[in-house]
């Protein structure tokens, strides 16, 4: 239900962007992004963009969709396991 209507609003998302984006300049959180790199959705190109704002993050392009999670469970596990102090 909260998806349908982030999909059915994304606009307002969109307005938030700069706002977030400051934020992430800022702060610069330890960042990982696993991505997959045949999402048609959201392709390759929005996963580096996050790079602009964070250069220090850990970007996984992976051979995956837009469910990458799905299909690469056990590759984001391990991602996620060695990304973590």
């Amino acid at each position: 239900m909260i998806q349908v209507q982030l999909f059915q609003d994304y606009y307002t998302n969109l307005l938030a962007y700069p706002t977030w984006q400051k934020m992430l300049k800022e702060t610069q959180p330890k960042t990982l992004i696993a991505w997959g790199a045949k999402d048609v959705k959201f392709n390759a190109d929005g996963a580096k963009a996050y790079l602009k704002d964070l250069p220090n993050a850990e970007l996984h392009l992976l051979d995956a969709g837009h469910f990458a999670v799905e299909e690469k469970t056990r590759d984001i596990a391990l991602l996620i396991l060695n990304f973590l102090p």
